[in-house]
């Protein structure tokens, strides 16, 4: 044991490891989260619980360099487009949770005679989501580069920018009441803005340049080891410098670093580097969660603890699904999202930390906040499998289907004259780099195309561009209709997800048996299924690849 102690950052990391594969792996067999494993190992080695004790302090800071490299990771493959598309909702729905996730906690801490200081911490800490949790949840269902993805990871940005204003905001709280209060907290305030602003104009301006070219020099070297060298130093040096001299968090400055990354042509083989470096450090990060936690507190304030899941998994998610289908979104996309924000992460630890440094917030509080986290992470599979059967239900109910779909919505209707005038009409469904391409590229005189998809904000682009379009969910039969599916011949189906892919051209068929369908393939297990299925024109871009080539060499043979 006293080697275990003279060495902490390698018995840390050793311990960490190997037990967490041993839970994970024993999770994943009882077909749980293999995360409930990880923080189950935290909890073990932790100060709470007898036997080894790893060093926290060192555990942190390892989990810290997985959030930079997932964040680093997030902003490769991030399109400012894509955000612009769903800005509004992004923008408007993360402000709007956020205060009403505060008022909620608020509101518990005052019942629970918590003066209002600290009940402002504690709903501040209960509303923001674990950036972690959410892209591990995403990326495990395919959902990135879906509607719901696009709109979550912009949900996330907007959040973490409130919470580095957060930070700086709460040290005026210790002062409130002392004289100048309001005017050092404009002030704080009003500085913290400036060095985000310019922290933003450095990374677009310069850093769209540098960064790249960095990249791009080390490559021509030839080393693998100098690349991979590199896309670390970009990483953490961009994320530190950030921290430190414009007081942005890792996680933001990471973010900014891997967007101007993608600006050069090495994205896939930055990603490449990061990737199990990343999935490595992720997995500390969920250790270190379990640390912190005291058992105990589950069993001293059962009701606080349940109060307290309650917001996070409960209230949150009922509030997001409200926002998402006020603004027209359809059912699933809102429950995909209140599934993926029901928990809370590592911005609530520095809330938490702040607030007990500053003594704004008491013990109970950082118990009961990391008992949320906790039980919330653990549960968050469940959320999801529980939005499913919600969707499931609504769907088998009409009159709750066309309530939450919003079926009176005039994005989700063509117009009678566009149906009556539609001939040689092909529909495609999804609007990605994809669909873009037909749009542009497909003959206007000689094929109508009727677009669906789920992003409003592209939807409402194309009718101004003089598209027929219209917002929706192609897997259910009344958006086919709406789409004028019987005079169709030919339907394109191009969205990320391979499940709706499948059920969309199910229900295309049921619809229309003679409908010609063209799929865009993830994968080649994808490739197979749709080839079983005797889809017309199945593309999977890796063969598609292939194929050109192979065409290419062959001309230059016969020539």
């Amino acid at each position: 044991m006293a080697v275990l102690h003279d060495l902490p950052l390698i018995s840390t990391v050793a311990v960490s490891l190997s037990l967490a594969l041993v839970c994970g792996l024993a999770a994943t067999k009882l077909r749980i989260s293999p995360i409930v494993g990880y923080l189950l190992v935290g909890i073990l080695i932790g100060p709470h619980t007898p036997g080894f004790i790893a060093n926290i302090k060192i555990a942190q800071e390892l989990s810290e360099i997985g959030i930079v490299l997932l964040m680093f990771g997030v902003g490769l493959h991030f399109s400012v487009s894509d955000f612009m598309a769903v800005r509004k909702i992004a923008l408007t729905g993360a402000l709007v949770r956020i205060v009403i996730a505060t008022v909620m906690g608020a509101g518990l801490s005052y019942f629970w005679g918590w003066p209002l200081q600290s009940g402002l911490i504690f709903g501040l800490a209960l509303s923001v989501a674990s950036t972690v949790v959410l892209l591990r949840a995403f990326e495990e269902r395919n959902l990135l580069q879906t509607i719901s993805g696009h709109i979550t990871i912009g949900w996330l940005i907007v959040e973490d920018l409130a919470m580095v204003l957060a930070m700086v905001l709460i040290p005026a709280l210790a002062e409130t009441g002392k004289a100048g209060g309001a005017l050092e907290t404009a002030q704080q305030l009003g500085l913290a803005l400036g060095k985000v602003l310019m922290f933003i104009a450095i990374m677009v301006v310069a850093g769209k340049r540098f960064l790249p070219w960095l990249l791009t020099t080390v490559s021509k070297t030839g080393s693998r080891e100098l690349f991979t060298l590199a896309v670390f130093a970009v990483a953490m040096g961009i994320a530190f410098s950030a921290t430190v001299l414009f007081g942005v968090s890792f996680a933001l400055g990471a973010f900014f670093a891997g967007m101007m990354v993608r600006e050069s042509d090495l994205t896939h083989e930055v990603a490449d580097r990061a990737l199990p470096f990343q999935d490595a450090f992720a997995v500390l990060f969920f250790v270190s969660v379990g640390m912190l936690f005291n058992p105990m507190v589950l069993i001293q304030q059962p009701l606080n603890v349940l109060a307290v899941v309650a917001v996070i998994m409960i209230g949150k998610s009922i509030v997001t699904l409200l926002i998402v289908t006020l603004f027209g979104y359809p059912l699933k996309t809102g429950l995909l999202i209140s599934a993926g924000l029901a928990q809370i992460g590592e911005f609530s630890f520095i809330l938490v930390t702040l607030g007990l440094s500053l003594g704004l917030l008491p013990d109970d509080g950082r118990d009961l906040i990391l008992a949320g986290a906790l039980v919330s992470i653990g549960l968050n599979p469940i959320a999801f499998y529980g939005s499913r059967l919600v969707y499931e239900l609504v769907e088998r109910a009409p009159r709750l289907s066309t309530l939450f779909n919003l079926r009176d919505d005039e994005l989700a209707h063509l117009r009678n004259d566009e149906k009556r005038v539609l001939r040689e009409l092909v529909i495609l469904v999804g609007l990605g780099r994809v669909g873009e391409h037909i749009t542009k590229n497909i003959h206007p005189n000689r094929v109508d195309l009727v677009v669906i998809d789920h992003n409003r904000e592209k939807v409402e682009s194309l009718r101004k561009s003089g598209f027929h379009a219209i917002a929706g969910d192609a897997t259910r039969a009344d958006v086919l209709h709406e789409a004028a599916i019987q005079k169709a011949f030919a339907i394109v189906v191009t969205v990320p997800d391979p499940f709706e892919a499948r059920r969309i051209v199910d229900a295309a068929r049921t619809l229309n048996p003679s409908i010609k369908v063209l799929v865009k393939a993830q994968n080649d297990e994808e490739m197979q299924y749709f080839t079983r299925r005797n889809i017309d024109l199945v593309v999977a871009a890796p063969r598609e690849i292939g194929r050109r080539m192979i065409e290419y060499l062959n001309s230059i043979k016969s020539g």
